[in-house]
């Protein structure tokens, strides 16, 4: 792995069930003119499949950034989570849970998988525009990203 500046679009993988939370990251991530493709996926087990390039997610590119929801259908948050920290071609990837549980077990559970950050979805379209907005801005002008190769 190498780290520096990405020359390329920035690939954020979105795992996320709500319509609406799919509908407000993707207005927030294109408010913000940066470059990136944003690949949504709603459960947990096509959010394995794409990671590992399965199916019909043979040709999609890594993600240089997973935003990550604990409440999934058919495989949860945490399951996705640990197996994403658990293989050693994805676990460099950062994770972002982003999620409505303020609980403090959720929270405690997510960094013990090893979470990079955790984020409480905030109530209204305002606020959680805002806060994806924040998260796009650490995670892509804050902060060096691990590069695949």
């Amino acid at each position: 792995m190498t780290v520096k500046p990405l020359p390329r679009p920035i690939e954020i993988l979105l795992v996320e069930d709500s319509p609406t939370d799919v509908v407000i990251t993707r207005e927030a991530f294109e408010d913000a003119k940066l470059l990136n493709t944003l690949h949504v996926v709603e459960d947990g087990v096509r959010a394995l499949e794409f990671l590992r390039r399965q199916g019909s997610f043979s040709a999609v590119p890594r993600p240089d950034l997973i935003l990550l929801d604990l409440n999934l259908p058919r495989k949860n948050g945490r399951e996705v989570l640990a197996e994403i920290k658990a293989d050693p071609q994805l676990k460099s990837i950062p994770v972002v849970i982003l999620t409505t549980s303020s609980a403090d077990e959720d929270i405690l559970s997510a960094y013990d998988l090893h979470a990079n950050c955790y984020v409480i979805k905030p109530v209204g379209f305002e606020n959680f525009f805002k806060a994806v907005q924040s998260i796009q801005e650490f995670w892509f002008s804050v902060v060096a990203l691990p590069l695949e190769g």
